[in-house]
């Protein structure tokens, strides 16, 4: 590898916008994020289905398990 054309891999902090904070590696000290792990709604468990014209249903009718075919 040359020498001196590659960034200082730093320790670094990431600051998430919910006031949770980690610590990771990078080329950068400090990095800031609007959403994490513990805010993040797909991961709270706070996550909303948007049923837009029905779709959600309609998909959910149209696969949901039948009685398999008697043989």
């Amino acid at each position: 590898m040359k020498e001196g054309i590659h960034p200082k891999y730093q320790d670094c902090t990431i600051t998430c916008t919910c006031g949770n904070t980690f610590k990771t590696k990078s080329v950068l000290e400090q990095i800031s994020v609007t959403v994490c792990s513990s805010c993040h709604p797909f991961f709270t468990g706070k996550e909303k289905m948007l049923d837009t014209e029905g779709r959600v249903d309609k998909f959910r009718r149209r696969y949901a398990q039948t009685q398999p075919a008697a043989k």
